[in-house]
C-alpha cells in the first residue's frame, strides 16, 4: 500500500497494543481539555455549536465549554482576570461563559468484552496493511471513521492541500490516544493523552501541517511529540522528522508507539523545545504544539532559508502564527487564527 511521497513507514505486526498501558487519562484539568482547538471568532460571540446524539463536541472555544460542568467563573479556571484593553473579543468571551453552567451527556462507550480487547489489541497495529475484505469489523469502523473525519472535518473546510488530507487518511489517530477513549479518537476535538497533555483537534494537526508546506526532501521539527500523532502526520509527509517532547515518559510512549507502527525515519527526544534541537539545525519546517507567550528566537535561529515555522502564541488566549524566513535572513509572520493550545512549558516559562 502506498504511503505518500517521502514516507519511510513500514507496516510491522504486533502481538499487543502499546497504548492499553498508557495512563488512563483525567478529566480534572479544563485547561488540558481543549488543547489545539480552533477558534472560530464569531463562534466565540454566538456560542454555537455543533452536537449529536453519541458525542458531544465543537470546533469552537464556546463549544469546548459547554462540554463541561461549570458551576465557577471560567476567569478563575484560565488563571486570573485580564486586563479589557488586552483583547476585547476574549472578554466578551468571559463574560457571556463566566455565568454559564452547561452538562453534557456521557458519550456511551461501545460495549467490548474481555476476548474482543484482547483480539483489537493483537490486530489494531496491522490494519494499515490488511486488504479492506479481511478487515475485521472493528478495524473497518476505525476505516470508516477516519474516512468520514477527513471528509467532513477536514476538506469541507479549508484544507486543500491533497497530500496532507492523504497523510491525515493514512495515520491510523485511534493508535494515537489512550484505550480508555479510543472510540473517540476521530471526534472533531482534541483528547486527553495522560500527563496533562492532550492530542490536538484533526482539523488543527491538519491546518498547522498545510501552512508549513511540506515537501518529500524537507527536514521536519516538531516540538511537543505527545502521543506522536502531529511526527507520524509529517513522516508521511517529509524525509525525516526530529521531535522533543518535554515530559519523559511521553517522548518514551511515542518512541515505543511509532517503531511499533512501522515509521523509521522519525527521531524523538526528551527535552526542552524552547531550545530546538541545535545539532540537527537548520529545518526547513517547525510545527509547534505548546504555546509560549513569544516566539522563542532559538526556533527563528534554527529555521532553514525559505523555511516555515507553525506556532501558537499568547498566554490565556492565543494566535497562531506563520513565521518565514526568507533567503536574505529576514523574518515576516502572518497572523492565521484565534487558537487554544496548552503553555509550553520549561524555558519558556522562566
Amino acid at each position: 500500500m502506498s504511503y505518500g511521497a517521502g514516507s519511510s513507514r513500514q507496516s510491522s505486526p504486533a502481538t499487543r497494543s502499546l497504548l492499553s498501558q498508557s495512563q488512563t487519562p483525567r478529566f480534572n484539568e479544563f485547561w488540558h481539555s481543549f488543547d489545539g482547538v480552533w477558534i472560530s471568532p464569531l463562534e466565540m460571540l454566538s456560542g454555537r455549536a455543533s452536537h449529536s446524539e453519541t458525542a458531544c463536541h465543537s470546533r469552537s472555544f464556546y463549544g469546548t465549554l459547554r462540554r463541561h460542568t461549570l458551576s465557577f467563573p471560567i476567569v478563575a479556571v484560565l488563571g486570573g482576570p485580564m486586563p479589557f484593553a488586552h483583547n476585547v473579543m476574549p472578554m466578551l468571551l468571559l463574560v457571556t461563559g463566566a455565568a454559564a453552567t452547561a452538562s453534557c451527556s456521557k458519550v456511551p462507550d461501545r460495549p467490548v468484552t474481555g476476548s474482543q480487547q484482547l483480539e483489537e489489541s493483537s490486530q489494531q497495529l496491522v490494519w494499515d496493511s490488511t486488504p479492506a475484505m479481511k478487515r475485521t469489523p472493528a478495524e473497518q469502523v476505525y476505516v470508516n471513521e477516519r474516512e468520514q473525519m477527513v471528509a467532513v472535518q477536514l476538506a469541507s473546510r479549508d484544507i486543500v492541500e491533497q497530500r496532507v488530507l492523504d497523510a491525515m487518511n493514512q495515520v491510523p489517530r485511534h493508535e494515537f490516544v489512550p484505550a480508555a477513549i479510543r472510540h473517540l479518537a476521530y471526534n472533531d476535538s482534541p483528547l486527553p493523552i495522560g500527563h496533562q497533555q492532550t492530542i490536538s483537534q484533526p482539523y488543527i494537526v491538519a491546518l498547522m501541517t498545510q501552512l508549513v508546506e511540506p515537501q518529500p526532501h524537507m527536514k521536519a521539527l516538531d516540538i511537543g511529540t505527545g502521543s506522536g500523532y502531529q511526527a507520524a502526520v509529517l513522516a508521511e509527509l517529509v524525509k525525516n522528522v526530529y521531535s522533543i517532547e518535554i515530559v519523559e515518559p511521553l517522548a518514551k510512549e511515542a518512541r515505543e508507539r511509532l517503531q511499533v507502527l512501522g515509521y523509521k525515519d522519525i527521531t524523538i527526544r526528551h527535552g526542552d523545545g524552547y531550545q530546538g534541537w541545535k545539532s540537527e539545525a537548520p529545518f526547513d519546517i517547525i510545527i509547534v504544539a505548546a504555546a509560549p507567550d513569544h516566539v522563542p528566537q532559538p526556533l527563528v535561529d534554527q529555521l532553514a532559508p525559505e523555511g516555515k515555522m507553525v506556532i501558537p502564541v499568547g498566554k490565556h488566549f492565543q494566535n497562531l502564527l506563520v513565521i518565514e524566513k526568507h533567503k536574505d535572513g529576514s523574518v515576516v509572520q502572518k497572523r492565521v487564527a484565534p487558537v487554544a493550545f496548552v503553555p509550553m512549558t520549561g524555558e519558556a516559562q522562566r
